[in-house]
Formats: C-alpha cells, structure tokens, sequence
C-alpha cells in the first residue's frame, strides 16, 4: 500500500535486524556445502533474507529482512545506497593509489563508480584503508584494492547507509530501531519511511 507514492506497511510481522557477520559464514539461506548461514545466527520465525551480499570470509554489518520493498531499494544500483568497509591490505596506499580509488578503478566488468578512500593507519608493511562504495559488484572492494596493488588481508563493512554499530559483537544480531529503518528508507530516495 502507498500513501502519496510512499510505502506503507501495515503489517505487523515486518522485521528488521542487523547483524554483524563474521567470517566463515555464507550470506544465504541455505548452503549445499552445509557451511554455516547468517540464517543460523537470527530467530527462524518471521523468516528473513539477507539484503545484498558478503561473501564468505568478508565480516561487518548485514540487514536482514522481510520487507521485499526495502531490500529492493538497497540493492538496487540506481538508489546509490552508500556502504563503508574497513580493509586490512598489505603493503601501504601512497597518495597516487587513493587518488585511484576516488576517481574509479578498471576491473574484469567495466571501471568502478569513483568511491572515497582514505589511510585509516599502517604499521609496517599493512595498512587499513577506508572504502565507501555506492555500488555492489561482486567481491568489488576486494577487486578494487587487489588492482590497485594492496590485496585484502582482512575486509569488515562497518556502515550501510547511516546504519552503523561498533559495539554489535561478530555474530550478534540486533532489531533496527525505527529511526534506523527510517533512515534506510531516506537513502534509499524515501521521504518517509513506512511506520
């Protein structure tokens, strides 16, 4: 149902948490392999799908949800919906290869949308990097950073939109507060979210 073009959801089993995956763990609902899914780590019931992906060894924050039409507008290319990764990398980005970063980088599929990329700190020869991508290739960070000259060591997404938690353990999962879903919505090009 729309109210003036904008969702409203009058359901009341519509859930929404976060989770901070850790690593080894696969973003599906079930895996042939019999590895474990970020399903395992959230109630059964209502059932929930994971919105977007990281991939088996990536950690950091994932919404899972039964909203069909948020998860829609998240992954949808055209929204821009912003993610921020943290990246361990070997060896140390000098000025030249955050430049590249910002400006877009050449991969196998086309040349990425420019991100924003900063030396968050380095110790010897491994750096952490700061990356804030809009789009959601597979493995994109990982591709960017490789071609760049600075494979991953270590990657965690640490914001999806304006949702962020620190203090959320690997592994644990938490209810989105309604601010957080609202504010989903909004990057998403929502006005208003549903209530």
């Amino acid at each position: 149902m729309e109210v003036d073009g904008i969702p409203v959801v009058v359901r009341d089993d519509v859930v929404y948490y976060l989770l901070n995956k850790p690593a080894k763990v696969v973003t599906t609902a079930r895996d042939p392999q019999g590895r474990p899914t970020v399903l395992d780590l959230v109630p059964v019931e209502p059932r929930v799908f994971p919105v977007g992906r990281l991939d088996y060894d990536t950690e950091g924050l994932l919404v899972l949800t039964n909203d069909g039409d948020l998860a829609h507008r998240l992954t949808h290319p055209s929204r821009g919906v912003e993610k921020a990764y943290l990246a361990e990398v070997e060896g140390v980005p000098n000025r030249g290869t955050l430049r590249r970063l910002r400006e877009g980088v050449d991969l196998d599929d086309g040349r990425t949308a420019p991100a924003r990329a900063q030396l968050s700190e380095s110790r010897g020869a491994v750096a952490a990097v700061e990356l804030v991508i809009h789009e959601g290739r597979n493995r994109q960070v990982r591709r960017m950073l490789e071609a760049v000259g600075h494979p991953v060591r270590r990657l965690v997404r640490t914001r999806i939109g304006p949702v962020a938690d620190r203090a959320l353990p690997p592994g644990a999962w938490r209810p989105l507060t309604r601010a957080e879903v609202r504010g989903l919505y909004e990057a998403t090009g929502v006005a208003t979210a549903p209530e």
